[in-house]
């Protein structure tokens, strides 16, 4: 097979993750995704990948096969309601939907897809969309989350490929779950950086969580105070990634790109726009290219405002991953096509407007938080430079 740059895993029946018409996890925002790059001629044929089904066994690398088989038994009816719930299933949250195992298993084997491609030497870098589900643990569903693809693929890098990991979590809630599956592993960092959870689910990402045994060291967060705006998340963001990649020299780099840090977002309390989401994927490829021969795997997260940011902000990723120059206005057909369904009006442009909030009170404080904040979470990192020159 010839090397490709780039490929794009995806399938119409992503869209079979669903839980209920009104709830805000919605994957219809991977579809307008992949219909804004088609209508800019940024995607072919040639660059889809169909994903394939992640195996039981591979589900288990990370998650409790009793586990597994509750989710198997929910999906066709058949689990009772207080058994469902010890295992976070059936909530508020992640209800049970039909055929929820074979949904889920489809997310996590897209990414797994995008593993072998990048870590076989096929493509340097690789995006699924469809995946990004950090909040799912070893035993239980959690935040909208049934089986964690980032976690399962990790594991699936360390036992097949001998890879060191570095996990990228720029989603405004704290990857909680890809955290605690490798707070003792030495050869995975973990770096969060999120909405503090003094106020937003899951309440952890803490600076003090910094791994466990011969994890210890190697678990990063950068809980950011609500109403913070791009120049402060930029900061946390630039001086996080650069100088944690430059402590683990990772083999390959997984990035979780949730969009619900943008002002838009309806379930947090962050005051960014679409100026962060150039900002990401433009340093993160540059940090693939420096430590990992171009290795990075990018997958999706949180976004719940999937008309006006999420298409727009991986879209982005896409575009860098390809090299592809960014126009100033999204492509006339695509804001047609989506507009009737659409309860608010669709974006023209990339960028979002300057007036797009009033001033945010508390702006110099919260900044000063914020480096602070940065300041005390790479302080280990600082510290053993310092004393190593």
């Amino acid at each position: 097979m010839t090397k490709k740059d780039t490929v794009f895993i995806y399938s119409p029946n992503f869209q079979q993750y669903k839980f209920t018409n009104d709830h805000p996890f919605n994957q219809l925002r991977v579809e307008l995704t992949y219909d804004l790059l088609k209508e800019m001629k940024a995607i072919n044929e040639i660059d889809i990948i169909e994903p394939r089904l992640a195996s039981v066994d591979e589900l288990a690398l990370v998650h409790d096969k009793k586990y597994i088989k509750a989710v198997q038994l929910a999906g066709h009816g058949q689990l009772a309601q207080k058994e469902a719930l010890n295992y976070g299933i059936g909530t508020e949250d992640t209800p049970i939907f039909p055929q929820m195992h074979e949904a889920s298993s489809l997310l996590v084997g897209a990414t797994l897809t995008a593993v072998d491609f990048v870590m076989e030497g096929k493509a340097n870098h690789a995006a699924n969309f469809g995946g990004g589900l950090h909040h799912g643990f070893q035993g239980k569903a959690s935040g909208f989350c049934i089986y964690n693809d980032s976690s399962v693929a990790i594991k699936y890098m360390l036992e097949k490929y001998g890879a060191k990991v570095l996990y990228i979590d720029t989603d405004a809630h704290h990857g909680d779950g890809v955290q605690w599956t490798f707070y003792d592993e030495p050869n995975v960092c973990t770096l969060s950086i999120h909405e503090t959870g003094r106020y937003l689910f899951p309440g952890t990402g803490n600076i003090t969580e910094r791994g466990a045994g011969l994890g210890y060291g190697y678990s990063f967060n950068i809980p950011l105070d609500a109403f913070t705006e791009d120049e402060s998340w930029l900061h946390a963001y630039r001086a996080s990634i650069e100088e944690v990649a430059a402590f683990f020299k990772p083999d390959v780099i997984l990035t979780q790109n949730g969009t619900d840090a943008h002002y838009y977002d309806p379930l947090t309390h962050l005051s960014t726009t679409m100026s962060i989401y150039h900002e990401i994927p433009r340093i993160a490829h540059q940090i693939a290219h420096k430590y990992c021969n171009g290795r990075w795997i990018a997958v999706g997260g949180g976004g719940y405002d999937i008309w006006r940011v999420v298409p727009r902000a991986w879209s982005l990723i896409w575009l860098e991953m390809i090299n592809w120059k960014v126009p100033d206005e999204l492509p006339k057909s695509w804001i047609e096509k989506w507009q009737k369904q659409a309860p608010v009006q669709l974006p023209k442009h990339w960028y979002d407007p300057k007036d797009l909030y009033k001033p945010i009170p508390r702006k110099l404080e919260i900044e000063e938080k914020n480096a602070l904040t940065v300041s005390k979470a790479l302080n280990p990192i600082r510290r053993t430079k310092y004393e190593d020159e």
